[in-house]
């Protein structure tokens, strides 16, 4: 099975989290961290960074890995470092998103996770205030 290497920002302010619904292809509507493919020269740091510029317009500072999540679909194997995120500069614009929210600690069960990333959310809710 084909295993693709993600990277996915947990990008945090104060109290919440912000969480995007897919724009596009298989999984479209389902709600993810945002990120995507990390490139052959770059590391998952750098790759992240580059991401969330193209998809958000936003400059990040990528802070500690929370964790990396295996995990199996159907037709691929996904393999997802997620960062702890904080907002440099920009506005979050949505540019391949068709949604997006930020949420409390009581908030993260609201929305309707893609299967990879909601095997993360216990670990956030624990790091939250």
């Amino acid at each position: 099975m084909k295993t693709i290497r993600v990277v996915a920002a947990v990008i945090r302010n104060e109290d919440k989290i912000f969480a995007t619904a897919r724009g596009y292809g298989e999984f479209k509507g389902g709600w993810e961290f945002p990120g995507g493919k990390i490139e052959e020269h770059e590391t998952p740091k750098e790759a992240l960074k580059r991401e969330i510029m193209e998809e958000l317009e936003t400059d990040i500072t990528v802070g500690d890995l929370i964790d990396t999540i295996e995990y199996d679909y159907p037709n691929f194997h996904l393999s997802m470092d997620c960062f702890w995120c904080s907002i440099n500069s920009g506005n979050l614009t949505l540019k391949e998103a068709e949604d997006a929210k930020w949420l409390s600690k009581n908030e993260l069960d609201s929305v309707a996770w893609l299967p990879a990333d909601i095997t993360i959310i216990d670990k956030i809710r624990e790091h939250m205030q």
